[in-house]
């Protein structure tokens, strides 16, 4: 090739690269590391049984009501099941791989070598129940629905660095990335896909209860069939459904009708599953699982408890300040009130020995900080030492403890002292700051039966001088007041997946700490947790990944922003025989993925 051939060549090449970012992924799926379990001719998932059958009718169960039929939206809830039943994502992850997606609504995805954009070629066959084409109009659709301020505001946090999308041609449309990172990718291949032409005819976030409650088009295996306002919700097999015969489909969505019944009690949940009222219940009480599933339909092998082992990061379980409180806004004070709560009795006494401590944000998983920080951790946290508590370099993250050499009295004693640091001194009984303010607070809960877990820990609290007050609300109520942070504690969850990343904004940051309706429940706000949440999100290998979250967890564990509770490392289900369940588990799973392998014997 002569030398301006040669000129002419390069810059063409360069100008298709520009135009056509090279891909690293033009493939059936994407990982977060580029490797694959699947195939691109595999069958079906390895946790799913070919033994598995259509028909029959589950009959679930949930607490609280529903006023909306709208899962994406801040105000009001939605029933269970919306989500996957009948609305769809791009891609539906592996729960056999760490961080695995495969194409469903896409048949095809494509991540430029630059990382800085996604390419999804849509299935052709894929349908929306009404028998229209899943386009990608629909696509870029409900990507600039989602993250405009008509969504819930998670939405926005976790498709925060997604800028837009670009339609190339009928099947396929790029996401471009602000700012690339390991799992962006994955992230966009998490987008549900919304109707276009539907929200055209309904509004997306009504004003009105008639709008929301229009009963919704989706893509996924099931109709809705009836809604019993509050009560029930009954979804039917969508006789037409589209994915029927794909491999990440088989052996799935077995059930002919799912309904989903609507309780207003945890207590009277279980009875009414003994009674036979539904067929499937994910227990979280130790008390109910280990006294109260019990009876002549489990001695009879009508119901069946079982658990079944998982691999997932536990995170973190809580009772958690909300420091938007005056009262919370002292590190020493919160450290105080952690040290009255004696996990170790409760454990006993109350839940049969069958929890372990949570020592992490992370636990149960290899992002949990060990020890002391590591080399990497510290070229983390150095730049910020001035602005963190001395602890953070210095201790492991070990929740205190009853257990012999400690004591409940020496962990009192210590509290004691930490309060008098903070301005608080006993009089005649009550705590009370240099202004003869006494400390009082209320613990807000959404299931009653928790009561007999608090109530321990606040009498405690109450020879302190700390007077508690706490009381369980309707869950709806309850929903509406964690929306708007109307409380001084509540128990949550934050649940963590095997490669944390995006979600983290929504349970940290500053900005999520002032926007309702997001996950930062305690209402963090700090310049350091900001820039390890980064750190975590724009990892660029596995290794700085495990040293970010690591370092964050240190951070968030010495700011005393809860109260360690604990976890368990398995799904506690109690269900009917007449269900059957695949010989395989998955590893990494929620007990609501596992039921959608399940089918009626």
């Amino acid at each position: 090739m002569n030398p301006s051939s040669l000129i002419r060549y390069t810059v063409l090449v360069f100008l298709f690269a520009c135009l056509f970012p090279m891909r690293v992924h033009a493939a059936h799926g994407v990982s977060i590391d580029g490797n694959l379990k699947y195939p691109k001719d595999f069958s079906k998932f390895e946790y799913t049984s070919s033994e598995a059958r259509s028909g029959g009718t589950l009959v679930l169960h949930d607490l609280g009501s529903f006023e909306k039929m709208n899962p994406f939206t801040l105000k009001g809830a939605a029933p269970h099941g919306l989500s996957p039943y009948v609305f769809e994502t791009l891609a539906v992850p592996s729960l056999d791989e760490p961080f695995a997606e495969y194409g469903l609504l896409a048949s095809d995805i494509e991540l430029a070598k630059d990382k800085k954009s996604v390419t999804f070629t849509l299935n052709a066959q894929a349908r929306f129940s009404d028998g229209s084409p899943v386009t990608v109009d629909d696509v870029k659709f409900s990507l600039e629905t989602l993250k405009s301020e008509q969504a819930h505001p998670f939405y926005q946090m976790y498709y925060r660095d997604i800028e837009g999308a670009d339609i190339l041609d009928q099947q396929r449309i790029r996401f471009r990335f602000a700012r690339p990172n390991r799992e962006l990718h994955m992230v966009a291949s998490q987008l549900p896909v919304l109707s276009k032409q539907f929200y055209a005819r309904h509004p997306f976030n009504p004003s009105d209860g008639k709008d929301a409650m229009a009963i919704p088009i989706g893509s996924g295996p099931y109709l809705v069939a009836e809604v019993l306002p509050g009560k029930s919700i009954t979804y039917k097999k969508n006789p037409d459904y589209w994915a029927n015969n794909l491999p990440v489909r088989k052996g799935m969505f077995n059930f002919e009708t799912i309904v989903v019944k609507y309780f207003k009690d945890p207590v009277v949940s279980v009875e009414a599953f003994k009674a036979g009222e539904f067929d499937f219940m994910m227990v979280n009480i130790a008390k109910q699982w280990q006294r109260d599933l019990t009876g002549r339909r489990f001695d009879s092998g009508e119901l069946i408890k079982q658990i079944f082992p998982h691999h997932n990061n536990a995170g973190m379980q809580g009772f958690v300040f909300n420091t938007r409180k005056p009262l919370f806004k002292d590190r020493l004070v919160r450290k105080a009130l952690g040290l009255i709560f004696d996990f170790e009795w409760t454990n006993k006494t109350l839940f049969f020995d069958q929890y372990t401590r949570n020592d992490s944000y992370f636990s149960n998983s290899n992002f949990a900080a060990k020890g002391v920080p590591d080399a990497g951790e510290l070229q983390l946290l150095e730049p910020y030492r001035s602005q963190l508590p001395a602890e953070v370099f210095s201790e492991s993250l070990l929740p205190p403890s009853t257990n012999p050499p400690g004591s409940l009295r020496a962990n009192m004693q210590e509290a004691k002292t930490l309060l008098e640091q903070a301005g608080w001194r006993i009089q005649d009984g009550v705590l009370i700051n240099a202004q003869g303010e006494p400390f009082r607070f209320e613990i807000l809960l959404a299931d009653g039966s928790f009561e007999r877990v608090i109530a321990p820990y606040v009498s405690n609290l109450k020879k302190l001088g700390v007077e508690v007050n706490y009381r369980a609300i309707d869950p709806a109520l309850y929903a509406d007041r964690i929306k708007n942070f109307e409380f001084d504690m509540v128990v949550t969850t934050y649940g963590q997946s095997q490669s944390p990343g995006n979600e983290q904004r929504d349970f940290w940051t500053t900005a999520a700490a002032n926007r309702m309706g997001s996950r930062n429940l305690a209402g963090i706000s700090s310049p350091v947790v900001d820039a390890l949440v980064d750190a975590i999100i724009y990892a660029e290998t596995h290794e700085q990944l495990v040293t970010a979250s690591r370092a964050l967890d240190r951070v968030l564990w010495h700011g005393y922003y809860l109260v360690p509770n604990w976890y368990l490392a398995n799904h506690r289900l109690a269900y009917a025989a007449k269900l059957r369940h695949p010989a395989k588990l998955p590893l990494y799973y929620s007990y609501e993925q596992w039921l959608d392998t399940w089918w009626m014997q």
